[in-house]
């Protein structure tokens, strides 16, 4: 029986092979919000993997809308035409879908990259003051960020929406929004950071507000032309938190407003939560958002094994994974899941005569022949 993990999907009109994303993933390297040459190593890495979907990472909206200095952005021109030349690259080597996430950090932007050790940044230091939905900071210790006035608002929602526009310039096939780990958009969900008592805070309506009229932004510039989805954090893992129960009423309202997709992370807007790790960890809050959904449903995780993402999506649990951590350490982890699993994946002609003697072939119809 063919394997369900390399099954086609469609994410609204976006057609892809098999049901393997690669997750957005941070890599701290951009130059004032522009890729540079480690981009085009990691994304051409990436694009050759054979995975379905390759997502660029957290994109921000505003400058000081980043996490760090070194995070990508696509608020200039500048940064436009970086990303077009990687962008450029990839679709000569690769026919993957690329889409991208667009963010804004708020609370948490203004940081040292992870292995300056990811503090808050002061102004000596490259850093700015951090926006946030109440001026509550991350971390005790940490001054606290400035709560966003109405003015605030309307920028940011109209500078996710100049991002969307030059993402369709770009050519890129989808558009991710990032509502989770403790930035902006989450804030305002969560009523650990978000105090507000204004339309944008206290009952939850009113907390799903600045997430809605982003969506609602950036899909009326996009005017179906791609698909738009979100990512979530499945619940905050503090009591009184933004939890599962909450996220399924988002869920619903994104769906019916247009949404194409969701991908259900968790965590990452309180300090002291406590995560219990393990192999699919998060995999049973996508399985409660696909039951109260139509449109797919992405799960991510610690998701590392072949025969744990196809019992994953074979089970009904999800209607694609995402993987991040296992796809830098092992880039060709798609070819090990279709040798493993019995599937085909998409491989650049330059390499198919890597694999071991003895192994099953791959990569569909090619034949190699050698004089």
């Amino acid at each position: 029986m063919p394997s369900k993990l390399f099954s086609a999907i469609k994410l609204g009109k976006l057609e892809l092979p098999n049901r393997i994303m690669i997750s957005p993933m941070c890599q701290y390297s951009a130059v004032e919000g522009s890729a540079t040459d480690w981009h085009l190593a990691h994304l051409g890495s990436m694009a050759l993997s054979g995975a379905g979907f390759l997502c660029v990472e957290a994109t921000h909206v505003e400058r000081e809308g980043r996490i760090t200095p070194g995070c990508l952005g696509l608020y200039s021109d500048d940064n436009e035409a970086a990303l077009a030349r990687v962008l450029k690259e990839i679709r000569a080597i690769s026919p993957i879908a690329v889409g991208i996430q667009l963010a804004h950090a708020g609370r948490k932007g203004s940081s040292a990259v992870p292995w300056a050790g990811g503090q808050l940044l002061d102004a000596a230091h490259g850093g700015w003051t951090p926006l946030a939905p109440s001026a509550l900071p991350q971390k005790p210790e940490e001054p606290p960020p400035r709560a966003m006035d109405e003015a605030d608002i309307r920028r940011v929602i109209a500078a996710f929406r100049a991002s969307a526009k030059r993402a369709l310039r770009l050519g890129l096939q989808a558009i991710e929004l990032h509502l989770a780990h403790g930035y902006l958009a989450h804030e305002f969900l969560s009523p650990l950071s978000n105090q507000r008592s204004d339309q944008y805070g206290g009952a939850l309506e009113n907390r799903l507000r600045f997430s809605m009229e982003v969506f609602d932004a950036v899909m009326a510039e996009v005017n179906g032309a791609v698909p738009v989805g979100a990512r979530l954090s499945a619940t905050d893992w503090i009591e009184g938190g933004w939890d599962i129960e909450q996220s399924v009423i988002l869920g619903k309202k994104l769906e019916a407003a247009g949404c194409a997709f969701l991908d259900v992370s968790s965590g990452g807007v309180a300090w002291n939560q406590k995560i219990p790790l393990g192999p699919g960890y998060q995999v049973p809050f996508a399985e409660r958002m696909k039951r109260e959904v139509k449109i797919p449903v992405i799960s991510v995780g610690l998701i590392t094994e072949p025969a744990q993402a196809q019992e994953i999506i074979a089970s009904g649990k999800a209607d694609m994974v995402a993987l991040a951590r296992g796809m830098l350490y092992n880039p060709r982890w798609p070819w090990r899941a279709a040798i493993e699993l019995g599937g085909e994946v998409k491989g650049p002609e330059q390499y198919w005569r890597c694999l071991p003697s003895g192994t099953p072939h791959i990569f569909g119809d090619a034949k190699v022949g050698q004089r």
